[in-house]
């Protein structure tokens, strides 16, 4: 028997809110849905938080229902409000660039073909040519003022200050949902908690001005153990831009994955069925040194949005920096990839072993360099340093680069000089 898409996300932890849940099962049981997922153009890449919308979406559409994906060039250009102050607009030309960037990654995710195809669209399409009056009239009659101030984040605002252009946005993202409504029939918004607000305001939106039903259902924060978010990497998010962040980078942060919520990533963010998951977290409980689950969610998820390649990549390089694998096999953009996200600074032509060692971090003084090489604990690209005062210019990798490691598990790189 197959299982209800609305079942399969809840049994995923995939549900924070919904609108009525009964009504909504029984329409996503009728026969297909068209639902949307917006994304606002804010940077020049999506990150792990849209990643979770984008498999949702690819769930639904999977279970037979038809995806709009919904790119802001008009929200984008005014921002959504937050808790931490206003934002900084940015021009049209570059949000115009970054929307087109975005619609080349949440295309990989959804499916263009069939009789549930995907559907990407721009909200500047139909925002561009109104006009302010019909604006008021049509949307912003529909918004008591008294329910916008009761907003979680804008009351959080008022005291501080809040522009009437951010104090606006959920007019225009109300207006999104109207719109898709009548082009399309769109019944369906998601979306994560954080949205929940400006999601039900266009539900009310269309109540009001239509005299229709639909509905609305997010996700939930995904967060780390102690509650603040995951995917927050050394840089800053977790991009899904390889130009922002590197795969290796990317699949490292989820091997970190905590043992207490790896198991909930895996149900969340990869596509394995619940009983499979269910085994590799009892295997993972009964070896948890080998950190079963965290390699296969790593694999799992940078597979999804990088591509198995990146994988292979990101598995060779973590068993090379570590002696199971030749570096001399690792691509340069992996190793030093790799080695960006273990620790790599720059030493001139002519450093000693003992002194790289200091540089890299590896050690806090010469004195334990030499010690680590005398009890022949030191390691260049993976050969037991021997000599102390060796200069380390004749072990470089691709023009520059070396692996230092001290022991088994402390990694570091430094990049000699070119002149």
């Amino acid at each position: 028997m197959t299982t209800h898409v609305l079942d399969d996300l809840e049994a995923r932890g995939l549900v924070a809110h919904s609108t009525d849940r009964d009504a909504l099962r029984a329409d996503l049981s009728a026969g297909p849905v068209t639902y949307y997922v917006g994304f606002d153009p804010t940077a020049p890449s999506l990150h792990m938080g849209n990643l979770l919308q984008l498999l949702t979406a690819r769930r639904l559409q999977l279970a037979g229902h038809r995806p709009l994906i919904l790119v802001g060039g008009s929200t984008g250009l005014i921002g959504d409000p937050r808790d931490v102050g206003e934002r900084t607009l940015n021009s049209r030309e570059t949000v115009a660039d970054w929307v087109e960037r975005i619609r080349g990654q949440v295309e990989r995710y959804v499916s263009f073909e069939g009789d549930n195809a995907a559907l990407v669209v721009n909200n500047l399409d139909w925002t561009k040519d109104v006009n302010v009056i019909d604006f008021l009239r049509d949307v912003g009659k529909h918004f008591p003022v008294n329910r916008m101030l009761d907003r979680q984040v804008v009351a959080s605002r008022l005291e501080a200050g809040i522009s009437y252009t951010e104090f606006s946005y959920v007019l225009l993202q109300s207006m999104d949902y109207l719109e898709l409504y009548r082009r399309y029939g769109t019944s369906l918004q998601t979306g994560g908690s954080d949205q929940w607000g400006n999601i039900t305001a266009g539900v009310e939106l269309i109540r009001r001005a239509e005299g229709a039903k639909v509905h609305a259902l997010s996700t939930p924060l995904i967060t780390k153990a102690d509650g603040t978010k995951f995917g927050k990497s050394t840089g800053g998010a977790l991009w899904l831009d390889p130009e922002m962040l590197s795969p290796y980078a990317f699949y490292q942060t989820w091997i970190q994955a905590e043992d207490s919520k790896v198991v909930e990533y895996l149900r969340q963010f990869t596509f394995l069925d619940l009983e499979e998951i269910d085994a590799i977290a009892a295997e993972s409980a009964e070896k948890p040194g080998l950190r079963i689950a965290q390699r296969r969610l790593a694999a799992e998820v940078t597979a999804l949005v990088h591509g198995p390649e990146e994988v292979r990549a990101a598995e060779q390089a973590s068993a090379a920096l570590f002696g199971r694998a030749e570096l001399v096999d690792l691509p340069e953009s992996t190793l030093r990839a790799a080695l960006t996200e273990a620790g790599l600074v720059e030493v001139p032509r002519g450093t000693s072993v003992v002194d790289a060692l200091v540089s890299s971090g590896l050690v806090d003084s010469k004195s334990a360099a030499r010690r680590a090489v005398t009890e022949g604990g030191a390691y260049v690209n993976n050969v037991r340093a021997e000599d102390q005062e060796a200069v380390i210019d004749d072990n470089v990798l691709h023009g520059g680069l070396v692996v230092l490691r001290r022991g088994k598990k402390s990694v570091a790189g430094v990049e000699v000089a070119s002149a």
